[in-house]
């Protein structure tokens, strides 16, 4: 779950999810803090707003894992649940050391962009979409790797049509 290269409060939301501890909507319903009403998926689907639907099963934020597989060059179906997620999503692409570390960051970054953009939606009213989703994921992806990496040479063009390539794991 840590990662050297991911900021702290990034790796204590993926954590907390983990663990169930994201106050999600069915979360808050299940603590008294919203009524039974409240706690439909903030995208519209009608689901109910738990953890696994929002990261993994909603139509619109569950997506957003296809489209990562398809930037990364690899093809691959979601588990039920998210610590079996985790698992195979670092593990797609063999055991190397750099390979794992590469697609935690990822998975990482989707559960901050998700659960950043489920709250924007909420408090803001503002939708993002998927599409959108996927570039900051490419964008963040970069800036963090060439933050801890000065030596890291690849630029906006080549990272967003090759990244495996980029960091010599293809």
């Amino acid at each position: 779950m840590w990662h050297k290269q991911v900021p702290l409060k990034v790796s204590i939301v993926a954590w907390r999810l983990l663990k169930d501890r994201l106050p999600t909507r069915s979360n808050l319903h299940r603590r008294g803090i919203i009524q039974v009403e409240g706690d439909t998926c903030v995208s519209g689907c009608g689901q109910v707003e738990s953890a696994p639907h929002l990261f993994l099963h909603c139509a619109v934020f569950g997506s957003l894992w296809q489209h990562i597989r398809s930037w990364i060059g690899v093809s691959g179906a979601d588990p039920f649940n998210l610590i079996d997620h985790f698992f195979q999503f670092i593990y797609y692409t063999g055991s190397s050391k750099s390979r794992r570390l590469f697609l935690q960051l990822l998975w990482l970054l989707c559960v901050w962009l998700i659960w950043g953009e489920r709250n924007n939606r909420i408090f803001n009213n503002v939708e993002t979409p998927i599409f959108q989703l996927l570039d900051k994921v490419k964008f963040h992806s970069l800036w963090w790797l060439k933050a801890k990496n000065t030596t890291f040479v690849y630029g906006t063009q080549s990272w967003w049509s090759d990244p495996m390539r980029c960091l010599g794991l293809d």
